[in-house]
Order: C-alpha cells, then structure tokens, then sequence
C-alpha cells in the first residue's frame, strides 16, 4: 500500500492520507457523499463524472464488491477518498474487495484522511477542484492548473452508445427512453 499520498486542494490545503487501489495521481472536482450505506452504487453512479467523491461514513470496503449493486458498468469518479478502508471484507455475495476493484478499474483510492474536516470545508467553501499527488507542495504551475481544472464532456463519456432493449416481466407494461446522440438529436424507442 505504499507510501504517504497527499490530497491538495486548489485552497492550499492539505490532507495527508494513503494509498490503495489504483496507483498514480488524479486531478478533479472535490465533492462529499453522506450515505450510511450503497458505497457500491457511489462508485458506480455515473453522476459523479470527473469528480473525486468524499465518503462521510467512516468505514468503507465492508462488504466488499457487490457487481449485483452497481448503478452502471464501471465506476467514472477520478478518485474515492475515506476515513478507514476495510480491507477484509465479509458478505457472501462479495466477488472481491475494494482494493482489487480499484486497481483492476484505475480507480486511485485514499483512505486514513480526516474526513470530518474535509466536509467541513467543502461544506463551507463550496465544491472546489483537489488532487492526489506523491507530494505536499505541487508548485504554483501545477496549482494553477488544479484551479482551472473543470469537468468537460461528461454527458458523452457517461452515455449509451446504443440503444439497450429490457424485456418487461409482465407485457402489460411498457417503458420508452431516448439516448441523446453525440450530435445532440434524441433517438430512442
């Protein structure tokens, strides 16, 4: 699990904390989640595009990793940021635990970091743009580009490709959706 991983916020503040899943570092929009439970459905929500997401519960991994659970195929947050990390998991429906989840999906993870504090800021302050680096001081060139960073393309990067057909248990009822084509046109059925 390595060394010391610093999260920077584009404030100037920094959290000491360490590393698990994915190895490297991430650059994103800093935003918390208060859910007691359905970490796997955070990981997985395609809302948190672009985003490094705050977990305010503080035990996470418990039950390991659920894919019956996941709100999309793949998680799309650039980072994941806890308390304490379980990392043994017991559920027996678990296929595996947080950490290989990460590591296998170029999720970066960092737990053991104050999260009460961290919410508070970003409770106060607003959401703001942070990054996982190996470093404390990332230099003010690597700073400017933390402040400027924003989230781009987001609903073309979390979108159906193609129109996905599920069969209703009773006939009785049918559900119709669109997908919004990349040209902007809505196609559906």
């Amino acid at each position: 699990m390595g060394k010391a991983r610093y999260l920077v916020l584009e404030n100037g503040r920094v959290f000491r904390g360490k590393p698990f899943g994915a190895d490297g570092e991430a650059m994103g929009e800093l935003v918390f989640t208060t859910a007691m439970t359905g970490y796997l459905e955070t990981l997985t929500d395609p809302s948190y595009y672009g985003q490094m997401v705050v977990q305010t519960f503080p035990l996470i991994g418990n039950y390991g990793v659920i894919p019956s659970d996941f709100e999309s195929d793949s998680p799309v947050l650039k980072a994941y940021i806890v308390r304490n990390w379980c990392q043994n998991p017991s559920n027996f429906r678990s296929k595996e635990d947080l950490d290989a989840f990460f590591v296998s999906r170029g999720v970066i993870g960092l737990w053991d970091v104050d999260t009460r504090a961290l919410v508070k800021i970003v409770r106060e302050s607003g959401v703001m743009n942070a990054m996982i680096c190996g470093e404390p001081d990332i230099g003010m060139q690597t700073m400017e580009a933390l402040r400027a960073y924003k989230i781009e393309h987001a609903v073309e990067a979390v979108s159906c490709a193609d129109t996905a057909l599920h069969t209703a248990e009773n006939e009785k009822y049918r559900v119709s959706f669109g997908i919004l084509a990349q040209n902007g046109t809505l196609s559906g059925s």
